[in-house]
Parts: C-alpha cells; structure tokens; sequence
C-alpha cells in the first residue's frame, strides 16, 4: 500500500493530513434500490420470509450459514423471529435482494457501522442463498449498494470485513474493487471460536473507476448467448483506470 497522502503543518513542520470538508453524512434510509436484474428492498418478514428459508435451508444450508453469526435455524418459526428481529433494526439495516425476473427474495445484505460523522460505512451480514451465489445477481445486488453509498449518500469510505478464514468472501472483496488492509487478530468471538477479521475497503476517490467497470461487466453486451461473461469485472476495471 502507498503512504497516506499528508501535507506539512504550517507551525510545526510536521506531517498532517489533507483538508477534509467536515460536513455529516446522511444515513441510508428504508428505500427501495432498483436494478436491472436485482431489486434492494427493506427486509420484510412478511413478504420475503417464505423464499428466504428456501433458499437458506436446503441441503447447503451449513455452507450458506458457516461463517455468519447466526448457524442454521432449527425450524421456519426460529427464522420468522430471526427475521423479525433483523427487520426491526436500524443499524445493520437490512435488504433483501430480489430476483426481478421471479419476484424472488434470494438473500438479504446490510449497511452498517453507519457512522455519518466521518462519512463511513459497511456493507454487512451478506447472506446469499444458493440461487444468489456466484451470479450477476449478486455482483449487481453489492454494485447498487456502493452506488447508494457514494453517489446518492456521498460517504467517503465503504467497508468490507469478513472472518479471515472465509477465503470466498475475501475473493469477492477483492473482485469487487475493496483493498486488503490487513487482520485484526483475536477480533471476536463467534459462535464459541476465534475470529481474525480481514478489513477491506474502497475510498470516494477509487469510486468512479470502480463503478465503470461494475457497469462495464453487467452490461448485456458482457455476456454471451449461454450467460457466460466475456470480460472479468478486474479487467473492465483495469481497462476504466
């Protein structure tokens, strides 16, 4: 990584920090976010609970739970109140993320950690169910979040954190344009075992690059007849910078 950026202080001569204008974020709100192939929608208990057990508890389900908080629910009504609980709360606040082609819940995501003070903000809680894993579903679904983030709320850090043993959610990270910026080691305690957490993060100044490759990659012309990709998302993004 290079050094960060700094500038003389006038009366010491000692290295500080660019300017930054000071002024607050604002949070992200319950509102819908529209895509092509996805829609973010407030996580409804009601509406989305049905195809969100579906897609969480088959034959999978230890997979899609292993490195989450939570592990897999031992009946529908234990997840009807993990849902409820998730719905009601503020921060993570929770999405789903529905097929529009089936009007499908396949997963649900977060913006946390919102901290409007210091325009930061994480991307959370990712539970992707199979029908959702490894598609350009999903590549949209975390695309509409960055863009809400920068553009629509004007934030100027967006998180990735991931348990450093997850090595797919680390992939993702890095495919999605987040930097590595290390291992807090002995970070939490999950579900009775260690956790070293992974810290990635993309920056207001990488963002324009970042999003026209994201829009490179899922435009149609990306794909061809049998779904496959012509180009990968890190090539139209090396190709944007």
């Amino acid at each position: 990584m290079s050094e960060p950026a700094s500038v003389p202080d006038p009366a010491s001569g000692l290295p500080i920090g660019p300017e930054a204008s000071g002024h607050p974020a604002p949070r992200p709100q319950r509102k819908v976010l529209e895509g092509a192939r996805v829609r973010l929608e407030p996580l409804d208990p009601a509406r989305h609970g049905d195809a969100l057990w579906e897609e969480s508890h088959g034959p999978d389900k230890d997979v899609v739970w292993q490195y989450l908080f939570e592990p897999p629910f031992p009946d529908r009504a234990a997840f009807q109140a993990h849902l409820e609980r998730k719905a009601a709360s503020e921060d993570p606040l929770f999405f789903a993320v529905v097929d529009k082609a089936r009007d499908r819940a396949l997963g649900y995501q977060t913006l946390m950690r919102i901290d409007t003070t210091h325009r930061v903000i994480e991307v959370g809680n990712v539970m992707y169910g199979t029908g959702l894993q490894r598609t350009p579903l999903s590549t949209e679904a975390q695309y509409l979040f960055a863009r809400h983030v920068f553009d629509d709320l004007g934030y100027r850090r967006y998180e990735w954190k991931c348990n450093a043993l997850n090595a797919p959610s680390r992939r993702t990270a890095d495919r999605l344009g987040f930097t590595f910026e290390g291992i807090f080691r002995q970070h939490m305690i999950v579900r009775g075992r260690n956790r070293d957490t992974a810290w990635f993060s993309m920056i207001d100044t990488e963002w324009p690059t970042i999003r026209a490759g994201f829009e490179a990659w899922l435009a149609p012309s990306n794909f061809d007849a049998a779904g496959r990709q012509k180009a990968s998302l890190a090539d139209l993004r090396a190709a944007a910078a």
